[in-house]
């Protein structure tokens, strides 16, 4: 049973008068919420928690009074169908995103929905959104941010400035695709208005990264599969991620750090994509089976496969700060790996799922295998993803002409 009740908070205010606030009591626990309002004792009538004659606007007052019972009330009705069993802590969180007085400032959603995302263990997503907000607060230069100064305009002068500093339209398109997710969970929850939404006006379509992606081609991952490391050890782990990673459909390295023993079976690799959330089941294949038969002698023990992550309890924090260190380390091991093979591309994590597309597209595969393979969602993806790959192959062809 959840209760509702206006009142006087017992704080003197430097004026004489109290704070109006809501009062929400769910198993005995209780919640404030202070409404725009403060009263003086002789105008406020504390069984009716309202104000009386006294105040010259208290019919007024009055009635907005009811719209934040009313909008709680809202928010009670919502909660109860989603979970009868919810705590006065999710009507607080809802409370506060939806109806709080600051919620229609963006930095103070912005620190909302950063607190859900970490709190979910989406760190990744968390981060996104706190470095969208500093960007913004630097370019904006004020404490506060309305959502209705958030229009075409805005986004414009954003852009610029983000251009000033060096973004391209990749860095760019970052930054306005979390101000657009804001905006959509903001739409979502009732904080503003479809009317204010910015983005039909400002295209983010029209900010496609420009970027190649780099692929080596079959004879070059052999060179890395043949490496002779005995002069250097400390690659060894490097080049079994990176062959790991080719041989399960370009597999990536958050994806490899967290993969268990128990997702690995006879003769199958099963194992849920952290990006997608795409599930896959991908043959064990013989240069895999031979790197996890290493790691079976030389990994820590623990229920990873990997000697990525020593302990199994990490915090989802700890686990995007592992996550990128040992990332780091392996991006820069990479190009150690590329120079002793005279390789001249710039090879990094990502490199190896590039590599598996096209090494397929060499060998003839049809696009639809090469669409499943890498989990994408159409056929248009992968499309866009091969053309991208396709440079190479256009470089060779034109020899032809010498």
């Amino acid at each position: 049973m959840i209760t509702l009740k206006i009142v006087l908070k017992k704080k003197l205010l430097s004026d004489g008068t109290y704070p109006v606030c809501l009062r929400v009591t769910k198993e005995r626990q209780c919640r404030h919420y202070k409404t725009p309002f403060n009263a003086k004792l002789d105008e406020w009538i504390d069984s009716t928690g309202s104000f009386n004659k006294r105040n010259p606007n208290h019919v007024q007052f009055n009635r907005l009074l009811v719209k934040f019972k009313e909008r709680a009330y809202q928010i009670i009705t919502d909660l109860e169908i989603e979970n009868p069993d919810y705590s006065i802590q999710e009507f607080d969180s809802r409370y506060r995103v939806t109806f709080n007085p600051v919620s229609n400032d963006v930095f103070a959603f912005f620190d909302e929905i950063i607190q859900e995302m970490t709190f979910a263990g989406r760190i990744g997503n968390a981060k996104s959104y706190k470095d969208a907000k500093t960007s913004i607060q630097i370019f904006h230069k004020m404490k506060k941010l309305n959502f209705r100064e958030v229009n075409p305009a805005f986004l414009s002068k954003y852009d610029a400035f983000l251009r000033s500093r060096g973004g391209t339209d990749g860095g760019v398109g970052v930054k306005m695709r979390a101000i657009r997710a804001l905006f959509n969970k903001a739409i979502e929850r009732g904080v503003i208005k479809e009317s204010l939404y910015p983005f039909k006006t400002y295209k983010i379509s029209n900010l496609r990264g420009k970027g190649f992606k780099r692929a080596l081609d079959f004879e070059e991952i052999m060179r890395i599969i043949n490496l002779d490391l005995s002069d250097h050890p400390h690659l060894i782990n490097t080049r079994n991620y990176f062959v790991f990673s080719f041989y399960t459909r370009g597999m990536n390295f958050a994806d490899m750090m967290c993969l268990e023993w128990k997702d690995v079976e006879a003769n199958v690799i099963y194992y849920t994509r952290a990006k997608t959330k795409g599930n896959f089941s991908i043959a064990i294949m013989p240069p895999v089976q031979k790197i996890l038969d290493y790691y079976r002698v030389h990994g820590y023990g623990n229920k990873y496969v990997f000697p990525l992550l020593f302990r199994e309890d990490y915090t989802p924090t700890q686990l995007a700060d592992r996550k990128h260190k040992m990332l780091g380390i392996y991006n820069i091991e990479l190009k150690e790996v590329a120079k002793l093979c005279n390789i001249t591309k710039n090879v990094s994590s990502y490199v190896a799922r590039h590599s598996f597309a096209n090494c397929l597209k060499q060998k003839g595969v049809a696009t639809d295998v090469i669409s499943e393979s890498l989990g994408h969602q159409n056929l248009a993806v992968t499309q866009a993803y091969l053309k991208e790959l396709d440079a190479e192959i256009v470089d060779k062809a034109l020899e032809v002409l010498l």
